[in-house]
């Protein structure tokens, strides 16, 4: 039952964020290149696809076990407070969609010093969180492959616009710091 009302605070979170954070193009310079409209449907799809598999068939996954929705649990909550961290550091600078505003700067501060998207390091948490959910291989699988290009594709559009916007500044601020694992990559 937790589990559900986590999913269903996480879903109604994102429908709030693209509301109320969507540059429209009269009021910032708007870079998406259609990654939003990629990114969503997948994810929806993905998570639905992979949760079918999980309820449809027996678990393939450590035979099963219990914890491992515990843990997957546990990671939902994780993932969750990162992303709404990470929105909450950028402010009135974050966007749903990738676009630049005249008067945002490259963000150093907070989660912000150790990965350049917070936000997306807490999306990939949720996928794995999701695929585990199912206890199943082929649902963690679908879960989490298709949704992670997805987002792949959408990080290198707002990396681009990023470059393009603040020039050496950014792209001092990504050779020092990774895009999604602290450390790692």
């Amino acid at each position: 039952m937790l589990w559900k009302i986590l999913d269903w605070t996480w879903i109604a979170s994102e429908v709030v964020i693209l509301g109320a954070t969507r540059t429209r193009r009269s009021s910032g310079n708007v870079r998406d290149r259609g990654s939003l409209l990629i990114l969503w449907p997948v994810i929806v799809a993905s998570i639905t696809a992979g949760s079918w598999i999980g309820e449809a068939h027996a678990p393939t996954r450590f035979g099963g076990a219990r914890w491992v929705r515990t843990a997957s649990l546990a990671i939902l909550v994780i993932g969750l407070a990162i992303r709404w961290a990470g929105i909450a550091t950028l402010g009135k600078a974050f966007s749903a969609n990738v676009a630049i505003h005249a008067t945002q700067t490259v963000h150093k501060a907070g989660l912000f010093h150790f990965v350049r998207h917070p936000s997306y390091s807490d999306l990939m948490l949720i996928f794995v969180a999701a695929g585990m959910h199912t206890r199943n291989w082929l649902g963690l699988a679908i879960t989490l492959v298709p949704p992670t290009a997805a987002l792949l594709y959408r990080i290198h559009v707002e990396e681009a616009a990023l470059g393009q916007a603040f020039g050496q500044k950014y792209i001092d601020y990504s050779r020092a710091t990774k895009r999604l694992i602290p450390g790692i990559y």
